[in-house]
């Protein structure tokens, strides 16, 4: 897809625009879902990685990516990426999606975790919804409340909708409806909202702020299954008869491979596989990459993992195929270059 246009919403938030190359139908993005990217002039091998898409685009996508001190893909996008340039783009995916049910909806983000719920905020408007809409995020201030206008117009157009900003900070500026300066979003913050206890929540941010409002929600009186959260970071190992993984962060292996390209999109590792590892699914544990396995003979399926891109060759073959673009990893290795959603 080429970036056909770049907006600067902050000093370190920048919204991409992408159309395909050539032009032709796009899959449906559902709000709430993310896109994987590799970026051919970011580095070599080229960076991977996955932004949420942060609003519906006519023929086209749209993410908002906060650039990080040493993130070398949100780097390039926030410093050298160009209306013209084309990036690689794998179709939406992520099971963190909005419902179509008619109860009360709770938006709850942190920082640049605006993205999704922001998308999910826009299907609600674009619905004309009568369900009441809670809209709740927590930033530093007005230099880091990315999006912060096109989240304002789209509550004040939902006949039920409540907007309710926390600034960590004591910014100066014009006071607002739903604005609270220099006070943190915690539990007593959220019980002190309303939330109504029937409502089902989007939640997206830092890791240690999800499982802060996962709890404190649950505390609240919110069903936990109706709690949903977005995860970016590798997800928690399952591994039978393991106590604990060797608590390394994903790093490249002592040896390097010789083989095919693979990259584990969350971890944001590229390797080259070792020909001497009997399966995918143990190139990643060479990696300290979270893994989840059962039987790893292709039997229990605890191990599939969605395939970005490329093909695989299983060995032994897997009692039943899985999906397509899943993978076993369990029992299969890469047939060339491959990017796996892990």
């Amino acid at each position: 897809m080429r970036a056909v246009r770049l907006v600067h919403e902050t000093d370190l938030v920048t919204s991409v625009y992408l159309q395909p190359v050539p032009e032709g139908v796009l899959p449906r993005a559902l709000p709430g879902q993310y896109l994987t990217l590799r970026f051919p002039g970011a580095g070599d091998p080229p960076p991977v990685r996955s932004y949420s898409l942060s609003a519906p685009v006519v023929d086209g996508y749209r993410i908002s990516v906060k650039r990080e001190a040493h993130g070398l893909a949100s780097s390039y996008i926030g410093t050298t990426l160009v209306s013209g340039d084309v990036v690689e783009v794998a179709a939406p995916r992520g099971e963190f999606i909005l419902d179509d049910g008619d109860e009360p909806v709770v938006l709850l983000s942190a920082g640049i975790g605006v993205t999704p719920v922001l998308a999910m905020l826009h299907a609600l408007a674009a619905a004309h919804t009568s369900r009441e809409v809670w809209w709740v995020h927590t930033t530093r201030g007005v230099a880091t409340h990315v999006l912060a206008e096109e989240a304002r117009r789209l509550v004040d157009s939902l006949p039920a909708g409540r907007s309710n900003v926390f600034y960590t900070s004591n910014d100066t500026g014009p006071a607002a409806t739903g604005l609270a300066r220099g006070r943190r979003l915690n539990r007593f913050a959220l019980a002190e909202l309303g939330l109504p206890t029937d409502a089902t929540a989007y939640v997206c941010g830092p890791t240690p702020f999800m499982e802060a409002m996962t709890a404190a929600l649950a505390d609240l009186g919110l069903a936990p299954s109706r709690i949903h959260t977005e995860v970016f970071a590798s997800l928690s190992a399952i591994n039978p008869g393991v106590v604990a993984g060797d608590g390394k962060a994903p790093h490249a292996p002592p040896t390097p491979g010789t083989g095919p390209m693979v990259t584990f999109a969350r971890a944001g590792l590229t390797v080259a596989y070792d020909e001497g590892k009997a399966s995918l699914l143990e190139m990643a544990e060479a990696c300290s990459v979270p893994t989840r396995w059962s039987c790893r003979t292709g039997v229990c399926h605890t191990c599939v993992t969605a395939l970005l891109s490329g093909s695989v060759t299983y060995a032994p073959s897997p009692l039943t195929e899985p999906d397509a673009g899943e993978v076993l990893v369990c029992c299969s290795r890469p047939d060339g270059a491959v990017v796996l959603d892990l």
